[in-house]
């Protein structure tokens, strides 16, 4: 089993930076996914970057795109989101996450993963 436990999340000022981290207990290397999603408050939990690990290719969300990275330190078994210019519509529950075995998995998808943490609050004030 792989636990995943997200950090960083607080009240970002709209404009700013944000970074995220997220540590797995084990390695998550035979892995197809490793992503970060959110779900803000009556809205559905959507896909916001994600890393295809066995084609070593990144997706992004549109609503984010040009303005958030994913990475990953394996030999620190961390991932990372960082996004800039902050908007309060950002303003969400961020979870980490990880699954899948396929080369062919489909990452956007949360179907995929195996693995959940238990978010973090991100807030943007407007």
């Amino acid at each position: 089993q792989v636990q995943l436990v997200e950090s960083g999340g607080g009240s970002v000022q709209a404009g700013e930076f944000l970074r995220l981290s997220c540590s797995a207990s084990a390695s998550t290397g035979d892995l197809s996914c490793m992503g970060w999603f959110r779900q803000a408050p009556g809205k559905e939990r959507e896909g916001v970057a994600m890393i295809y690990h066995r084609r070593a290719t990144t997706y992004f969300a549109d609503s984010v795109k040009g303005r958030c990275t994913i990475y990953q330190d394996r030999a620190k078994k961390t991932l990372y989101l960082q996004m800039t210019n902050m908007k309060p519509e950002d303003t969400a529950i961020y979870y980490c996450a990880a699954g899948g075995q396929s080369f062919y998995s489909d990452c956007r998808s949360e179907t995929e993963y195996n693995y959940w943490g238990q978010g973090t609050q991100v807030t943007v004030p407007s």
